[in-house]
């Protein structure tokens, strides 16, 4: 396999047409790397998330023994795939942070509220690729710039491609897993607590993770 599946299968999927977020298309940008299969060339072009069929979450330590993880649900995506050349692959994430969901409505207000996320001033955490490199085999790594509580530093993406299908509906998917570990106080988000035998409350490393079901989006006229 490659970043795009070379074969399709048909996927049994919830009995219902997916629903995907709005898009802004990106267009593709000429670039100097060497084209993988020509095969590949056919999934090229605008994608988008399918929400109900992915998650963009995070998880962190707690107070130095446990892990809390957490999933936000609104979210707007755009994507562009280039199976011929992969550095001219594109990918925009808009998420709103105050649909941060951990499972506990008290430390989500936490979250939004101003020791971390601050929703009322900074509502949305947006990350912007800047370039993509095919790593070998099944994975890429695709560098960009995340924007939190209006600060943008760089981050990196590890992308593992998990395959292409066409399921029932006749929607063209394909599915990536994206991994990156971030010091939060880079962003500013510097709360925390310290514990009488050492340590923190809350880890200054978050690690994000997309897992990522995305639709071939339908051509416009």
């Amino acid at each position: 396999m490659g970043i795009f599946n070379r074969r399709h299968q048909v996927a049994t999927v919830d009995p219902a047409p997916a629903v995907v977020s709005p898009r802004t298309p990106f267009p593709g940008e000429s670039a100097g790397d060497a084209a993988l299969d020509p095969a590949l060339r056919a999934l090229s072009g605008q994608w988008t998330i399918d929400r109900p069929h992915s998650r963009i979450g995070f998880s962190v330590r707690h107070a130095m023994v446990t892990t809390v993880r957490g999933a936000f649900a609104d979210y707007d995506s755009t994507l562009y795939f280039d199976g011929a050349v992969p550095s001219r692959s594109r990918a925009e994430l808009v998420i709103r942070v105050a649909s941060v969901d951990t499972g506990v409505e008290q430390r989500d207000a936490h979250i939004v509220g101003r020791d971390f996320f601050d929703a009322a001033r900074h509502p949305e955490m947006v990350f912007r690729s800047t370039s993509t490199v095919h790593e070998g085999g099944e994975t890429f790594r695709m560098a960009g710039d995340l924007t939190i509580r209006g600060v943008t530093r760089p981050v990196d993406l590890q992308l593992d491609y998990l395959g292409s299908v066409l399921d029932p509906f006749g929607f063209e998917r394909s599915g990536f897993d994206g991994t990156t570990t971030i010091d939060r106080t880079e962003w500013g988000l510097v709360y925390n607590k310290r514990l009488e035998a050492g340590g923190t409350m809350v880890s200054e490393k978050v690690r994000l993770q997309f897992d990522i079901s995305a639709i071939r989006a339908t051509p416009t006229s």
